[in-house]
């Protein structure tokens, strides 16, 4: 693995494991000040501070939280992961929630997410 290829991954796992543990300052950490966020079942790109409202309402709802990761590759300044949220909702529903995300990284920073999951998967999350 190349020194960039390490630093990725070591961005990537940081990231991953403060969203498990809902640890809302380090994802934060991970996000460059500018970062714009795309996810794939909401047309608008968020801003920081758009997506860690959404990540906390998600961790909030989701006990257990891990991402099972199925696939990590590497390409200059960034990665894509595929990966399988699980975890369980208040009604004792478990879910799975097979997603792909595009990573850009500048200066240690997340500066672009793109996040494309199934639509279907992720809707018990925030039903009402």
């Amino acid at each position: 693995m190349t020194p960039e290829a390490r630093a990725l991954d070591r961005i990537a796992s940081e990231f991953f494991a403060a969203i498990e543990r809902a640890d809302l300052s380090a994802i934060e950490a991970c996000y460059a000040e500018d970062v714009e966020v795309w996810i794939n079942v909401n047309p608008d790109p968020q801003n920081r501070e758009q997506s860690l409202r959404i990540l906390r309402s998600f961790t909030r709802r989701v006990a257990g939280l891990r991402y099972d990761v199925a696939m990590r590759e590497f390409f200059p300044g960034g990665f894509v992961q595929r990966h399988t949220i699980r975890g369980k909702l208040a009604s004792g529903e478990s879910v799975a929630v097979p997603v792909c995300v595009v990573v850009h990284v500048e200066n240690d920073r997340i500066s672009r997410l793109y996040e494309y999951m199934d639509s279907v998967a992720i809707a018990p999350v925030f039903a009402r």
